[in-house]
């Protein structure tokens, strides 16, 4: 069983609102602003490719928490670092990098818990505010808006695999927090980050905003590898923005933005008369 059929087993008991986006969200200042919320907990062994620094492991463990924040629109204000040690000597570097990708994202580093641990593992819990006029949700996406995607979807899994020139991609996501503020600013009415692949991320966005998406082939910005256009669509590992704009209100970005589609009445996701399959990256628990 993967992570989404586990949390849909518990949707009913926590509420099908407040599983529905990868931030918890709270009214602040009588409803004018939104305090986002959103945690995440990484393993060694399944989360951490082999080669990478300690360093590394921490600015990823803070860069995947304030991705999530970044997909509201949200600004980061502090992050809660938890860490589960099998060895004493690599909580600093670990912790070396946190702060850096938190003072990179103009947050910071706000406390946290140390423990002992057979596998290294570390939970972040990262906070953020935003207006409420720009809060971004996955549910907004309205047939006619322009599909839009940040970055080259597809570089994290071709370091993974081994494709020079990828490894920093992989090891070092750079969470597109400013961008994703420009991207809210602008009036995006859907917006999500694309770490468990593109396609699946597109499936997760037509189920909550109830619509469909039709892709333009030939306007995917891939990558140039081999098989560059299944590396596009299901790598995972990414943390780029998927978003939705009306086609009036669509600018240029300060970070690479493609339009790779149209939001259509219906369901699913097309490329050409061809479904695109439901996968992506996924959890499984036995």
């Amino acid at each position: 069983m993967d992570d989404r059929q586990l949390l849909e087993s518990i949707r009913d008991l926590i509420g099908r609102t407040e599983t529905s986006d990868d931030c918890a969200a709270f009214p602040l200042d009588n409803g004018k602003k939104i305090l986002v919320s959103t945690t995440d907990m990484l393993h060694e062994t399944t989360d951490f490719p082999k080669g990478m620094t300690e360093w590394q492991m921490g600015w990823m463990s803070v860069a995947v928490s304030l991705s999530d924040v970044a997909s509201c629109g949200a600004q980061p204000t502090q992050i809660l670092v938890a860490a589960g040690l099998d060895r004493a000597e690599r909580l600093k570097p670990i912790m070396e990098g946190a702060v850096a990708c938190a003072k990179a994202c103009d947050a910071k580093i706000a406390g946290g818990d140390i423990d002992s641990h057979t596998e290294l593992t570390i939970v972040t819990t990262a906070f953020g505010v935003v207006d409420k006029e720009y809060y971004c949700t996955r549910s907004g996406a309205q047939p006619g808006d322009l599909v839009c995607v940040t970055g080259r979807p597809g570089a994290a899994q071709a370091g993974l695999d081994g494709y020079s020139g990828y490894w920093e991609n992989l090891v070092m996501p750079k969470p597109q927090v400013f961008t994703g503020q420009r991207i809210a600013h602008s009036g995006a009415t859907a917006m999500m980050d694309v770490s468990d692949g593109l396609a699946i991320s597109l499936y997760d966005m037509s189920e909550a905003s109830g619509v469909g998406f039709d892709l333009r082939e030939n306007h995917l910005p891939l990558l140039p590898i081999a098989d560059a256009k299944r590396y596009f669509l299901y790598g995972g590992g990414d943390y780029g923005l998927l978003f939705t704009i009306p086609q009036e209100k669509f600018v240029k970005m300060d970070v690479p933005v493609s339009v790779i589609g149209e939001v259509v009445e219906g369901d699913g996701v097309r490329m050409g008369d061809e479904q695109v399959e439901k996968r992506g990256y996924a959890h499984h628990i036995d």
